[in-house]
């Protein structure tokens, strides 16, 4: 299948590793000019080689630090004028502290609103003239607690389905500009985060990270954990021209491993 994503252009937050750079590896490999944003500048350095090294597409980075609108802005400004053009907005950011409710204090709870969900509002807002020229795609990368709240996990719990309610609105405001707006939750995919959330588990429980990871596999159907080109794959068709008709809904990307309808 042709996803008609060929020179296309698209902004990839916190994509110097994990999801959000395995995201951009895809667009890369579909011909799409992409512009990867995170803190770390010289993780992305790497990056960007790596990601040359794929195709003719167009790689640049640009640090970022998204709790920082100065920042968010200084992002835009180099897009609109790199670039000249946006047709896919990737919002992505790194999970919140672990915890319960008893656990977390006034200034957690706001450096986790900023990081998860502002954050969101402040890029989308920035990116917004960029998508309304030609119409586009907004993806925001959430988690499988937008079906199905985490335990220990009250911050995200909290403010991934926020990201839900944000999207179906905008999906909403945004379609007769042609923009569609989805939002996509990982499961146990293979990444650091993952890995750091279960060695948490493996500490709290006085078990081994391993005992952790296949007592995890044993709730996935699929019996594994997956992989982060998988998780790709879903947020590249829906950010191409495959996808014409889907907008204001909530995927996961879990092995199964979710039971809500």
């Amino acid at each position: 299948m042709d996803l008609g994503l060929k020179g296309k252009t698209a902004l990839v937050m916190a994509s110097s590793q994990g999801l959000g750079k395995a995201i951009a590896e895809g667009f890369v490999k579909e011909g799409v000019n992409v512009l990867i944003a995170s803190r770390n500048v010289d993780q992305l350095k790497i990056v960007k080689e790596e990601l040359s090294s794929l195709g003719d597409a167009k790689v640049d980075y640009i640090g970022c630090d998204i709790t920082k609108p100065n920042q968010i802005e200084a992002m835009i400004q180099k897009l609109s004028t790199e670039y000249g053009a946006l047709d896919v907005l990737i919002n992505n950011a790194g999970g919140p502290p672990a915890g319960s409710f008893e656990d977390l204090t006034d200034d957690e709870w706001q450096q986790s609103f900023e990081l998860n969900l502002l954050s969101y509002i402040r890029i989308i807002r920035g990116a917004l003239p960029l998508l309304k020229r030609n119409g586009g795609k907004i993806i925001n990368i959430a988690s499988s607690s937008i079906k199905e709240p985490i335990s220990g996990l009250i911050l995200s719990n909290t403010f991934r389905t926020g990201i839900v309610g944000l999207s179906k609105t905008l999906a909403m405001e945004l379609a007769k500009y042609n923009i569609l707006v989805n939002t996509v939750g990982p499961g146990r995919i293979a990444t650091d985060r993952v890995k750091h959330l279960d060695e948490l588990n493996a500490k709290k429980n006085g078990l081994t990270i391993e005992e952790i990871e296949e007592s995890e596999k044993e709730t996935i159907p699929l019996g594994r954990y997956g992989k982060p080109e998988e998780f790709a794959n879903m947020v590249v068709f829906l950010a191409s021209e495959a996808n014409s008709y889907v907008t204001g809904s909530s995927f996961l990307v879990d092995g199964g491993k979710i039971k809500s309808i």
